[in-house]
């Protein structure tokens, strides 16, 4: 596996190696070893989630105030467009975002650390998502930013206005939002 830093060095794209041939391809999609020798973080995984979201939806800017989870992210079916912010206040890059197109192709994968807001749009006509998260999901502590917030001004690839929960559309600015130390 590659391990690529991002212009936010605590982001991580993960590009595994992948052996194929006319039988179809078999890559190891998470070593714990190998991942802590090559990105230098202990951490440790509890918890899987698969989300499968038809084209134009946008899920995120997701994060859990307490109980932060960190998240390994990658797509089986599609393609998306993900996103992390970074909203530790004390943090030399707070209020940037970092993307990254993850598809069933390219097989990468996304560290979105502790202390970020994550979220994706769904690029194909249907995306299935896979993440391994560092603790486990917390409703009580969940919080959600705005996608469009101007503060963070996101590039998001869309053609139209995307399809968004409840949860997103009621979503706060960053500004408003409760943010890690």
């Amino acid at each position: 596996m590659k391990v690529h830093r991002t212009a936010i060095p605590d982001v991580l794209i993960i590009e595994p190696a992948v052996f194929g041939d006319e039988r179809g391809f078999f890559f190891e999609s998470f070593n714990l070893r190998r991942w802590r020798e090559q990105t230098g973080l202990a951490t440790s995984f509890i918890q899987e989630n698969h989300s499968r979201s038809g084209k134009n939806v946008l899920r995120g800017l997701h994060y859990q105030i307490q109980q932060s989870q960190g998240k390994l992210v990658r797509v089986i079916a599609g393609e998306v467009f993900d996103v992390a912010v970074d909203i530790r206040k004390s943090s030399p890059t707070f209020g940037q975002w970092v993307g990254e197109y993850l598809t069933a192709d390219n097989k990468k994968q996304f560290w979105v650390p502790e202390g970020f807001a994550h979220g994706f749009v769904v690029l194909s006509e249907v995306a299935e998502f896979l993440y391994l998260t560092t603790d486990y999901y917390a409703p009580e502590h969940e919080r959600a930013i705005i996608w469009n917030d101007p503060d963070l001004n996101i590039d998001w690839p869309l053609e139209e206005e995307p399809l968004l929960s409840a949860k997103d559309r009621d979503a706060v600015s960053l500004q408003e939002a409760d943010l890690f130390p």
